[in-house]
């Protein structure tokens, strides 16, 4: 709102015009009745804007009553009053708004970049993605709070409406190489309508909510629609032990004689309570133990004299007949084969997706929902132990938390804990910072959303990049080997510079799974596959690919 509209402006008006008025009769009675010296009120008018504007008296100056010095010692002071108010007025927003720091409302100088629509935390993780690859990308958002904040922070941002064809245009969509809508699923429809008339041809992805409504997005033009929160859904489920999954999660398939797998430590497994060094992955079983996960924090290479304890999951590599003798080994032995009983707190699309793939096993299922709909056995809310306890907590093996709000997901993570101490808490984290807090409240196994979001996206838009395991802990992704060309991943010294462990080499149409490391060069036109945390990842791609 201009500044001579505001109510504040227009109150300072009043009050000088009322100040004013007041000031001049009073003066003028003064001077006819203390000073018996009656003047008109023009020049008692003149007077109080001599005396509130402190430039002085002229010829009235010199007054022979005490009041009249009373009264002009008044009008300085109230002159002092209206200057400084003015300036809180007028001066201070004029400067306020002058030196403050507005965010941009169009990149005109890039190119081949990614024009992301609207900045959430789940495009944070892609953000990540392109920074560590070196590509361009901006930030269209609608809210000038948000886009102020981004561009303090120097993210590449432009304050507008991702609706609009102009703003996009502002954004260079007619020079970038994708388009990615991450709003409210309505809202990215609208985007995509605009984004398909301001640049036909540029690539277009969007994320959608609820999966029953991607269709209307690739009806408005969308090339690909991406459902990340019933994929975690249905990733999480897998990690509940059944007497169907036999309580090890699937692994990941690099070629034909290589598998990828996380390895959870049973209660009763011959692996429990031993070191590293003890288990000797490699001489006994011949497979690599590429890393562990102590409380949440991943570590690679395995340390030798860490003990292995009940709940810790191994990241191993194998040919699959090895890794199926270590799975034995991994597994109490004595295995439950009654049915488990697993409660879901959160119905939305990843605790429905969850719901729907623990109904192919033999597991007895109860969701707990704030909403009475269907597929809810108990209403209420996830927080209270009375409704926790309703769910039969007490006799679950594993609780499923699925909740939109990540500070909820918390506090029921402590009341589940506290109630079942030997339950399996399996949570969907929406924010990654919040990933290390639900780990402290006692959860077992968390994926984050964003970070999930964040690889289905990379996976989507880079041609040159294929993520092969989007909803695990850890990325397993084949990249192109960029300045390794030449080079050995001994010489290079990957692991230790990135902590990416190199699990795989793409030559042409075959995948190499045996190799020396030490004397395997690797040529221009390989790929490599890689596993290791988003972070050893970004910086594989910042040290060997941007």
């Amino acid at each position: 709102m201009p500044l001579w509209r505001s109510r504040r402006t227009r109150h300072y008006f009043v009050l000088v015009v009322v100040t004013t008025v007041g000031a001049t009769l009073l003066y003028n009675y003064g001077m006819a009745t203390w000073e018996n010296d009656p003047q008109p009120l023009f020049r008692s008018l003149g007077i109080v804007f001599q005396s509130f504007t402190t430039t002085g008296y002229g010829e009235d100056a010199g007054w022979a009553t005490p009041q009249m010095y009373v009264l002009t010692i008044g009008l300085q002071l109230m002159g002092i009053g209206l200057i400084l108010t003015a300036a809180d007025v007028f001066a201070v927003p004029w400067l306020r708004n002058t030196l403050a720091i507005t965010p941009p409302t169009a990149a005109t100088e890039l190119e081949d970049h990614v024009v992301i629509c609207e900045y959430t935390p789940r495009g944070e993780a892609f953000i990540e993605e392109l920074e560590s690859r070196g590509r361009e990308y901006v930030v269209v958002e609608p809210d000038e709070e948000t886009a102020t904040a981004l561009h303090e922070a120097e993210y590449r941002v432009i304050h507008g409406d991702p609706e609009s064809t102009a703003v996009l245009e502002n954004a260079g969509i007619e020079r970038a190489t994708a388009v990615v809508a991450d709003s409210a699923d309505d809202t990215n429809a609208s985007i995509v309508l605009s984004a398909r008339e301001a640049n036909p041809d540029v690539r277009i992805v969007t994320l959608v909510e609820d999966q029953r409504l991607g269709e209307y997005h690739r009806i408005a033009g969308a090339d690909e629609v991406l459902s990340p929160r019933q994929l975690l859904g249905e990733s999480l489920a897998h990690r509940v032990p059944t007497a169907v999954t036999t309580a090890v999660e699937d692994g990941v398939e690099i070629g034909d004689d290589l598998e990828l797998v996380e390895l959870s430590i049973a209660e009763g497994s011959d692996l429990a309570g031993r070191t590293a060094g003890e288990i000797r992955l490699r001489e006994k079983y011949g497979v690599d133990g590429i890393g562990v996960w102590f409380d949440g924090s991943f570590e690679s290479p395995i340390p030798g004299d860490r003990e292995i304890d009940v709940g810790t999951r191994l990241l191993v590599a194998g040919e699959p007949e090895r890794i199926d003798a270590l799975r034995a080994k991994a597994l109490s032995t004595v295995h439950p084969f009654a049915a488990q009983h697993v409660v879901i707190a959160g119905y939305g699309e990843s605790g429905a997706a969850a719901g729907d793939a623990l109904a192919a096993t033999n597991s007895r299922v109860t969701v707990l929902d704030t909403v009475d709909k269907d597929g809810v056995n108990v209403v209420g809310d996830a927080r209270d132990p009375a409704a926790i306890r309703e769910a039969g907590v007490d006799d679950a093996s594993a609780v499923i938390v699925t909740l939109d709000d990540d500070t909820t997901a918390i506090f029921t993570t402590l009341v589940v804990r506290d109630l079942n101490p030997s339950v399996d808490i399996i949570v969907r984290a929406n924010d990654a910072e919040s990933v290390q807090k639900l780990y402290r409240a006692g959860a077992d196994y968390i994926q984050s959303l964003a970070t999930v979001s964040g690889r289905m996206l990379a996976s989507t838009v880079f041609e040159d990049a294929e993520v092969l395991a989007v909803d695990r802990q850890i990325e397993v992704v084949k990249l192109p080997v960029g300045r390794l060309a030449g080079r050995t991943v001994v010489d290079a010294d990957v692991r230790s510079r990135t902590g990416c462990t190199v699990l795989a080499v793409a030559r042409g149409d075959e995948t190499v799974t045996e190799f020396d490391p030490t004397s395997f060069v690797l040529e221009a036109d390989d790929e490599v596959v890689l596993a290791g945390t988003d972070e050893s990842v970004q910086s594989f791609e910042a040290q060997f690919l941007a």
